[in-house]
């Protein structure tokens, strides 16, 4: 029998991003707030003098244990799903912050065509441009009505950048310039401009300068230490949770986080929510915790698990195409790249930071035109200085050995001789891809464990071959010796890190038959509920998602407030 609590008057699953700035708004506003995390508490003082690429980097010291709950994957119907026992494709955080801990720092606005991409992409190119199989829809929101919660995230980060010059408008300017131009940056500013292409700096979480949000919190600068990606920032630097939204959140008195709390049911009587069942995974004990209003905002895989095993919405059913929870599942397709040889140039890549780069989106999104390429969307195109550790990266050219005396003295010479010019893709929704219950495999509590069903498709294949060619152009212009470029795309690769940027699954849009959530993320079946982050995503853009996920949130938090005042639905 579980132990019931007081009713609170909301409940919050996942405190990362998106739960950090529910909980700071709400708390703001007087609500009492908990949050339940299933991870441990962190804090800045964890990470103090830890650059430790083998502990963190390879041995996923933040990342979450495999062993207790993982997901599984099969790239189609007709293969049995497996489930993932070591890491490869993406990274799954835990913790207090979540993912945000150990993020890049990258934070891209979508693109205006990317909110309406169905019906632009009719109007520019007609319905046939859209394969049969490919499930596209409009999100029910614009650019323009999410743009002030852009301007928000960004000021509580403090992101970093410049305009682009390709993007939608912007209200205000990012609140902080542009972090440094290295050698190589400047390189590929110049072959870019050379190109007639449209280069802008990386819009950064790692602050180019000292900053003090409109919270009132005050964070240091970015020192390049190239320890970004699964790491978390000794200096506070780079934005997270744990450092900007969260303190915010326990100052007002109001908000408790409760860690090592592990959410497994969303409770409910009728088409109303009525608290989250979890467990305290250090006892063991069952708790229940009432509240007038859920908002799930864990990551992308637990938010679509949690109301399956809860039986909320319509599970998405591939075969007939009705249903919502679970449909649309997409990731990114990044494999178009290029690597640069320089016989006579070296760079110091060790040094950097997460969003440290350049960028150019003359390729991405609907930038350029369609009519006569097979595929729709595209994808950035950088040249990003991260910080590269040494036990990962010595790539030597193609066409030489790969082991023994000449690999080791190619290794050597090319060390500090080599840039990458890389593309991150969209990946546009299919009727086949999709996410449910796997039939066989449980956690450690015995529940069922999310499926994986994706595969890359032509769509990912042509535009990853076109977007590999335009990197290659660009080493060219950069005055590479030797280039090696993908060449095709073949099936997708669980096995090797790609990027963890999952979305959808539990999609927003204006029809309740074809999406799970309305554009403040309200459940159109149940409407205390609330399920904010990338799992909103009705496909993925040629971006990482952070940036609309924290201006998702923001308006989340809005209609959290207008239903608080007057119920319904949320308009």
């Amino acid at each position: 029998m579980a132990r019931k609590l007081p009713k609170v008057d909301v409940v919050i699953v996942g405190v990362g991003w998106a739960g950090g700035i529910i909980a700071k708004e709400l708390t703001k506003k007087g609500l009492k707030v908990v949050g339940l995390e299933r991870g441990k508490e962190r804090k800045t003082e964890d990470y103090f003098m830890v650059h430790d690429e083998l502990r963190y980097a390879l041995r996923y010291e933040l990342m979450q244990d495999l062993s207790r709950e993982t997901i599984t994957f099969r790239g189609n119907e007709r293969i049995r799903a497996l489930p993932m026992r070591q890491y490869g494709s993406f990274l799954l955080g835990d913790g207090l912050g979540g993912s945000g801990v150990h993020w890049n720092g990258q934070t891209f606005r979508f693109l205006p065509y990317d909110f309406e991409i169905h019906s632009k992409t009719v109007e520019k190119y007609g319905k046939n441009k859209i394969p049969a199989d490919m499930s596209l829809q409009d999100w029910g929101i614009t650019y323009d009505q999410l743009e002030p919660y852009y301007d928000r995230f960004e000021k509580t980060a403090g992101i970093s950048g410049e305009e682009n010059p390709l993007a939608g408008k912007r209200s205000d300017k990012y609140p902080t310039p542009p972090m440094k131009k290295t050698p190589a940056i400047q390189m590929f500013e110049k072959a870019t401009k050379n190109m007639k292409l449209h280069p802008y700096m990386m819009p950064s979480a790692n602050l180019s300068e000292s900053y003090k949000n409109p919270d009132g919190i005050q964070r240091s600068a970015c020192q390049y230490c190239g320890y970004c990606e699964r790491f978390g920032c000794e200096y506070g630097a780079k934005a997270d949770p744990v450092v900007t939204v969260i303190p915010v959140a326990n100052k007002t008195g109001n908000f408790e986080i409760r860690t090592h709390s592990n959410v497994r049911r969303i409770l409910k009587t009728g088409n109303k929510a009525t608290g989250v069942l979890y467990t305290d995974v250090t006892t063991g004990e069952e708790i229940e915790q009432p509240a007038d209003i859920v908002v799930v905002t864990s990551y992308v895989f637990n938010n679509i698990r949690l109301l399956l095993m809860s039986g909320i919405g319509k599970p998405y059913d591939p075969n007939t195409g009705t249903g919502v929870i679970g449909k649309n599942y997409a990731y990114q397709v990044i494999k178009g790249n290029a690597i640069g040889f320089f016989d006579k140039k070296e760079f110091n890549t060790f040094a950097g930071a997460g969003s440290l780069g350049m960028v150019v989106d003359d390729y991405n999104g609907d930038n350029f035109d369609h009519s006569h390429v097979n595929f729709i969307h595209g994808g950035m195109i950088s040249l990003a200085q991260t910080g590269l550790r040494p036990i990962q990266n010595n790539p030597v050219p193609g066409g030489q050995p790969t082991w023994g005396k000449d690999f080791k003295a190619n290794s050597v010479k090319y060390a500090n001789r080599f840039l990458t010019v890389a593309s991150q893709g969209s990946s546009m929704p299919f009727k086949r891809h999709f996410l449910d219950l796997d039939p066989t495999y449980k956690d450690a509590f015995g529940d069922p464990l999310i499926r994986i069903t994706f595969d890359f498709e032509e769509q990912d294949r042509q535009m990853a071959k076109f977007l590999a060619g335009k990197c290659a152009d660009i080493l060219k212009e950069m005055g590479a010796d030797h280039i090696d470029s993908m060449k095709d795309l073949g099936p997708y690769d669980i096995t090797t890190y790609q990027s963890t940027h999952n979305t959808g699954g539990v999609i927003m849009g204006a029809d309740p038959s074809t999406s799970a959530v309305n554009n403040y993320l309200q459940m159109w079946d149940m409407d205390n509920l609330f399920v904010i982050g990338a799992s909103a995503f009705p496909h993925n853009s040629g971006y990482n998602p952070t940036d609309t996920v924290g201006a998702l949130a923001y308006r989340a938090a809005e209609g959290i407030i207008k239903y608080r005042d007057k119920g319904g639905q949320v308009v």
